[in-house]
């Protein structure tokens, strides 16, 4: 029987409908292909394609917008927002607006151009985290800002217009309404119970075993107990952390192993789906809270949104959470074994 399931942090509700589809292969979708044929302007020689590099990690220690680097931070060259101007908030009549103040920038993950962050290196997977974190400890200074959003679009149906792996940044000058709601439900549960929500869901999930699909020492990967799609899934901290910043290396190492461990069983499970994830952190300039936790939530594209989606705001999930997680749990790949010397 189909179930109504509410999300603890915001407050929303989701229909689970188990009489629809259930098992990975019960959904048509089509698989991510990296062809790599045509021009294209993330790839090695082509940096005079893209506008001037903000940052970039050369090892060789090559000069800027040349090649030797292993990953490059750009903006983006049809920005959604504008890095130059001021906010000029104003009203008119009961409406509010102001400029389209903001920044907009692309990591290009690597230079190989058939690689995907399930497929790169850990290595290249923690340097892509620590690109994350130098672009957000860099534009918080920017007191114009109030939330930088991390997001990834894996795929044409996910979203990206170029095949070749990167994600993007957006510094926005409002906290954005999907954000907004589960500081809000963070916050008002911490009031009532002085602890963190996020901590709670994480203790309880350990004990059941039922929607966790894997965990290391410092970071656990879940299937959300109320999920908008199916086979989503979240990893956060284990131990309280607000900001996506306070990681410390060795836990970007670990991060970094959990989420190309994740990315690596959703192809395995569901033949290379697209997706999406997001990082969803504190505010800037604020960093520390005892009631907020970061967290990426990764959406395979699985289902589409329709007319009953947009008009109740309600998400209709053909998987149970139980279900995605033990399926994804089995998609563990096998750990390579060590060739003796």
């Amino acid at each position: 029987m189909p179930e109504l399931r509410k999300d603890p942090i915001t407050g929303r509700w989701v229909i689970i409908a188990t009489d629809r589809a259930k098992r990975p292969v019960d959904f048509v979708r089509e698989k991510v292909e990296i062809r790599g044929s045509g021009f294209c302007p993330f790839c090695y020689g082509n940096e005079s394609k893209t506008p001037p590099e903000i940052q970039a990690y050369r090892p060789d220690g090559s000069p800027k917008d040349s090649p030797g680097w292993s990953l490059r931070v750009v903006p983006n060259k049809f920005p959604a927002l504008g890095i130059e101007g001021t906010l000029n908030r104003q009203g008119e009549g009961l409406y509010d607006k102001m400029n389209g103040i903001g920044a907009h920038e692309v990591i290009i993950e690597t230079p190989d151009h058939k690689a995907t962050m399930a497929t790169m290196p850990v290595s290249q997977v923690e340097s892509v985290l620590w690109a994350y974190r130098d672009r957000i400890i860099d534009l918080k200074k920017d007191r114009r800002f109030r939330y930088i959003l991390i997001f990834k679009n894996h795929g044409e149906a996910a979203g990206a217009s170029l095949e070749h792996t990167h994600s993007q940044l957006i510094a926005l000058p409002v906290i954005p309404k999907r954000v907004q709601e589960e500081l809000d439900g963070s916050r008002e549960y911490y009031h009532y119970k002085e602890r963190c929500i996020f901590c709670d869901i994480i203790r309880q999930e350990q004990d059941s075993g039922v929607r966790v699909i894997a965990e290391n020492e410092d970071f656990i990967s879940l299937s959300p107990f109320a999920p908008r799609f199916p086979f989503e899934m979240w990893i956060t901290p284990k131990v309280h952390q607000s900001a996506f910043v306070e990681s410390s290396k060795t836990e970007f190492e670990r991060l970094a192993f959990m989420l190309k461990d994740m990315l690596q069983r959703l192809d395995k499970t569901l033949d290379r789906p697209a997706y999406n994830f997001v990082v969803h952190t504190s505010p800037v300039p604020e960093n520390a809270h005892d009631y907020y936790h970061w967290h990426i939530e990764i959406m395979p594209k699985l289902t589409k949104l329709a007319g009953f989606e947009w008009g109740t705001g309600f998400y209709i999930n053909p998987t149970p959470p139980e279900e995605a997680a033990k399926f994804l749990r089995e998609a563990a790949i096998p750990a390579p074994v060590p060739v003796p010397a």
